[in-house]
């Protein structure tokens, strides 16, 4: 398995775009702004959007990608997500008001799109690749995601808070070789971050305590105007291990 990452930022600014990984050539892990710098054959190619939950720098690009290929395709790409989130795409964007339902045309039996709920702890396989939805504790609905190769599994926390339930189920993971967590804002927002459902760097230290695993660990979703603040306080807080920075453009194979 191949891993690109199209765009990790929690906001967008020059060459910043919002959370959206490739797995291979074929699954999008989330499909945030990161997606616009895919070519349309590439765009083309994808088959399956994995949403971890249903903000808009993790949606984004799904309205302009089945709009921008559909005639170049001979199948539905397909969404999968808890039935929460579809429901609110369903409702809030593919609603012929914010956007055609592409669901329903050009023929309701043939669509250009289909939603497929996913479960908390339900592997989906696809060709070998196995896709599990994992828990996440943010203001809605959320997932994470761990993709496992069958050699090495990527887990990928989403957007999250503290959450016991997640490290309860990725301790068991035995063939863990990356983290990609989420740390949204500094030390000095952690109000703000309780608030929002997200992590700083001192809530980030508290949950890696719980981590069993020795994984390469990775920050996502950090700010723009305050990486370099929170990558600090990220290194300052964290005691044994050695996040680093997850990078536009980076590639995991596993």
């Amino acid at each position: 398995m191949k891993l690109r990452v199209l765009g990790c930022s929690g906001g967008v600014g020059g060459n910043l775009h919002t959370t959206s990984l490739l797995l291979d050539h074929d699954v999008l892990i989330d499909a945030g702004t990161g997606v616009v710098g895919l070519s349309l054959s590439e765009l083309s190619r994808i088959d399956h959007v994995f949403v971890s939950h249903s903000h808009l720098d993790h949606i984004a690009c799904i309205p302009l990608l089945v709009d921008s290929v559909s005639f170049m395709r001979d199948k539905p790409l397909t969404i999968h997500a808890t039935a929460a989130t579809l429901e609110t795409l369903q409702q809030h964007i593919f609603n012929w008001k914010i956007w055609p339902d592409f669901t329903q045309i050009p023929d309701p039996q043939k669509p250009y799109m289909r939603f497929q709920a996913i479960e908390l702890g339900k592997t989906i396989t696809l060709g070998g690749r196995k896709i599990t939805p994992l828990p996440a504790n943010h203001v809605v609905p959320a997932v994470g995601f761990q993709l496992d190769s069958g050699n090495a599994s990527l887990v990928y926390t989403g957007d999250t808070t503290t959450n016991d339930a997640f490290w309860k189920v990725v301790n068991r993971i035995d063939n863990m070789r990356y983290l990609i967590i989420e740390t949204a804002f500094s030390n000095a927002e952690i109000e703000l971050a309780v608030l929002s459902k997200h992590l700083c760097p001192s809530l980030l230290a508290d949950d890696l305590r719980k981590l069993q695993l020795d994984p390469e660990i990775y920050i996502t979703h950090l700010k723009p105007g305050e990486v370099e603040l929170t990558m600090r306080e990220v290194m300052e807080c964290v005691q044994g291990r050695s996040p680093r920075m997850l990078q536009n453009g980076q590639v995991f194979e596993f």
